[in-house]
């Protein structure tokens, strides 16, 4: 039961289902059950060196107090580089938000602009927590189905079909969680065109997955293919994925002055400034030594590859070849119309852990994230073959 102590704001909304179910399995693994975990969006590969030495050498130091609320100078100075390297952004150090982690960077922006009658249209598959982001701040979230047909991605005629003059923000994932679907730069420059006919609508760029991309697929960004709509778009990025930094928690984004100002008086009075260790942390990852993703992206792509082509030659599975992200989304509808029950039962039987697709708004699905070695992968498939068996 709920306790009657509680807001309507915390009860409105559910938990994390990604972070329930790997708890789930951490807890299974430590109680001695034999568990593959394929649930949680985390790399496997290490810290790169490079970067833990820079947090050592920052302790050492003495940089280990307080800092600037919304990020160090130096942090700042790297993120406008990247901006400027990787995406062609160019941005001032008013405009540059540090926060501890990605979700909060989300959050934030959300939470100094979204109030009550608010609107904000969500793209689905979707990230689980975005829906609730906006339950939290006091809106609405109009999650838009957008099936295989599509590859997993809104266009423009779905988008201007739910637009009101309620609509406050338009929330894009490229490469996408949980699908790996990602935007196109044509397919971006569409979706901006109902933009311009919209001034009120803001866009928040989650970009997180920016640097897991496959087969020469090039990476675009709203910011960078619509500049005219530069006043109104939130770029956002982080550490935690591409550079194996999960646990350093460190996000970042570029948008408009007027709101970046908003989030630091926001963060002020909630969660201050991020880890000064992972912030310098952060500063050797972005200005360091970029090739070893190349590496890591040869790894993934490879995984993916099998993961696909094995899910694919089960009976009554189907599954898309994602261009980015670390994750596969299988179809089982036809096996199960309870996808939920299907995630709990696989990971009973058999100590497999998946998440469900009703969790990212799109039942009929389970996500299997394959950034886990290979070895780990076809037990997991084999017994994932059993259980369908």
């Amino acid at each position: 039961m709920t306790d009657t102590r509680l807001t309507d704001r915390i009860t409105a909304i559910g938990a994390s289902a990604t972070m329930v179910i790997t708890q789930t399995a951490r807890e299974m693994k430590a109680a001695g059950r034999d568990i593959v975990s394929l649930s949680a969006g985390e790399p496997d590969f290490d810290t790169p060196e490079h970067i833990r030495a820079a947090a050592v050498t920052a302790m050492d130091a003495g940089a280990t107090r307080y800092t600037a609320v919304d990020g160090i100078a130096e942090l700042k100075t790297a993120i406008i580089a990247k901006f400027e390297r990787d995406n062609d952004l160019r941005f001032n150090p008013s405009e540059i938000n540090v926060s501890p982690g990605g979700k909060p960077v989300i959050f934030n922006a959300l939470a100094v602009t979204v109030g009550s009658g608010d609107e904000v249209i969500i793209p689905a598959p979707c990230w689980v927590s975005y829906p609730d982001m906006v339950r939290l701040c006091g809106g609405t979230p109009i999650v838009v189905a957008c099936g295989s047909q599509t590859g997993f991605k809104l266009t423009a005629d779905a988008l201007e079909a739910v637009i009101t003059p309620r609509t406050k923000w338009l929330m894009l994932n490229s490469p996408s969680n949980p699908t790996g679907a990602a935007y196109t730069a044509d397919e971006l420059q569409a979706l901006a065109e109902v933009l311009r006919a919209h001034p009120q609508i803001m866009v928040l760029s989650d970009d997180i997955y920016e640097h897991l991309v496959y087969d020469g697929f090039a990476f675009a960004t709203m910011a960078q293919v619509a500049p005219d709509l530069g006043d109104r778009t939130v770029t956002m990025n982080g550490v935690s994925k591409a550079y194996a930094m999960t646990g350093w928690r460190i996000g970042y984004a570029g948008g408009p002055e007027w709101l970046i100002a908003a989030m630091r008086k926001y963060m002020g009075q909630t969660t201050s400034n991020p880890a000064s260790i992972s912030q310098w942390a952060a500063v050797a990852a972005l200005n360091g030594p970029q090739d070893f993703l190349d590496g890591w992206r040869t790894t993934y792509a490879a995984r993916r590859d099998h993961v696909v082509a094995r899910l694919n030659a089960m009976q009554g599975v189907s599954c898309l070849t994602p261009p980015g992200a670390f994750y596969a989304f299988a179809d089982i509808s036809a096996v199960t119309d309870d996808d939920a029950g299907f995630a709990l039962r696989l990971l009973e039987d058999t100590g497999v852990a998946t998440v469900p697709g009703s969790a990212f708004y799109a039942p009929g699905h389970i996500r299997i994230s394959y950034a886990a070695a290979m070895e780990d992968l076809d037990i997991a498939l084999d017994r994932l073959e059993a259980f369908l068996a």
